[in-house]
């Protein structure tokens, strides 16, 4: 069985990558909204280590765990 524990510096890369590109581009990516994660996932994430880290990040969203990102703002 897999650790259910959060990695720290997956979350802390989240609170401090910027959005590269689009209408939220420069927005952290732990303060996107909800509906914009949402529509990713429905389209495709990017290729690369940024759809790995929205796609992490559209877990931790459906999943209600934005308390996680507390700390680190």
């Amino acid at each position: 069985m897999e650790d259910a524990t959060p990695d720290p510096a997956v979350l802390l890369k989240l609170a401090k990558t910027p959005m590269p590109f689009g209408r939220y581009k420069g927005r952290l990516l732990i303060d996107l909204p909800k509906p914009y994660v949402i529509w990713f996932a429905k389209k495709g994430f990017p290729e690369g280590e940024l759809g790995r880290m929205l796609n992490i990040l559209y877990e931790v969203k459906m999943n209600g765990l934005e308390y996680l990102f507390k700390p680190l703002r």
